[in-house]
């Protein structure tokens, strides 16, 4: 018969033995996205995981959900913020609600190229934007190019005004809805699950998108035209929780961090080698017809969508656009 004391021995041991199970198990990391895998964000997700795992053996697990198979574009910052997922990349159009800064990367024509994206994002007033929504619980890791976006529709656009009384396909950006008012068409918002349906039942007669997810998605299966605009970014900042990712264990997160910086270097070497090739894939698919534009007929759209900047100006800050502006003339 066990004394009091044998027993009370046994349940600490018991206790103790259960603490040590729960402290072996792995921290679970739940990347969820909207996207193909073999989109650059898909990539870099999967690279995340393998790299994790790889360096981190027993001690985090990483789960990706890509093509909105967890939580689709209008759930999935919620779910970031409950704690259902700890990491998601969604698009810098999605940030306005958490700060109006970051609608600077919506602004049309404000980079030359994808250069002057990377060179903006390095630089202090880009690094300084992924710490400003942490006071509302999201913590920017790094900035994800998926590349330059081309407009596409069913009819070619050629002048600002060949865009006029189209229903365009817009991600849920005030700048994004401004920016097709500019030219007189119509915006209309819609999730990225959404959009190839939309053009293939008319609802939306075009969009905007880099030729990444314009050839993942089949849009051009669906539109006649791809005017090659590169107006704008549609670039993806990785986050996280911001409470998760303070409370990692000190041996685990800063190789997490180590892993994000690589992971970044190599889906953005990849993007763009992944857009040409997607751009290929779709001239050799023969349903579409892309449209080159000459510098003055550029300049015809830059001028028509410009407006929107000033719009802009006060919600983003002059000096933060004049810093944008500053990196396209490298140093």
């Amino acid at each position: 018969m066990l004394t009091p004391a044998i027993k009370a021995l046994f349940c600490a041991f018991a206790l103790s033995a259960t603490g040590l199970a729960q402290a072996a198990e792995p921290i679970t990391i739940k990347f969820s996205h909207v996207v193909a895998e073999h989109t650059p964000k898909g990539q870099g997700a999967l690279l995340f995981k393998k790299l994790v795992e790889e360096r981190l053996p027993g001690k985090v697990k990483v789960e990706v959900y890509p093509n909105s198979s967890l939580f689709g574009d209008g759930k999935e910052m919620e779910a970031l913020l409950l704690g259902d997922v700890q990491i998601i990349a969604p698009s810098l159009a999605k940030f306005e609600q958490y700060t109006k800064q970051v609608q600077l990367f919506d602004l049309p024509f404000l980079f030359d190229d994808i250069h002057a994206v990377d060179r903006f994002q390095m630089s202090p007033a880009g690094q300084g934007l992924l710490k400003s929504m942490e006071n509302k619980g999201i913590t920017g890791l790094a900035y994800w190019h998926n590349g330059m976006k081309q407009l596409s529709a069913n009819k070619p656009l050629r002048e600002p005004k060949d865009a006029r009384g189209l229903k365009f396909r817009v991600q849920a950006s005030a700048v994004l809805e401004e920016q097709f008012k500019a030219l007189r068409a119509n915006p209309r918002k819609m999730s990225f699950a959404e959009v190839y349906q939309g053009l293939q039942t008319g609802v939306v007669n075009g969009a905007e998108n880099p030729y990444s997810n314009i050839y993942s998605q089949k849009m051009h299966e669906v539109q006649k035209y791809i005017t090659e605009s590169n107006h704008g970014v549609l670039d993806y900042m990785l986050i996280t929780n911001t409470k998760f990712w303070n409370g990692l264990p000190a041996d685990v997160k800063p190789v997490l961090e180590k892993i994000v910086g690589e992971v970044t270097t190599e889906v953005n070497k990849q993007a763009e080698a992944l857009n040409q090739g997607d751009k290929q894939r779709i001239i050799d698919a023969k349903t579409t017809e892309i449209i080159t534009l000459t510098p003055e007929q550029r300049e015809a759209w830059r001028d028509a969508m410009k407006p929107v900047w000033k719009k802009f100006e006060g919600e983003i800050g002059a000096d933060l656009i004049k810093a944008a502006e500053a990196a396209n003339t490298p140093q």
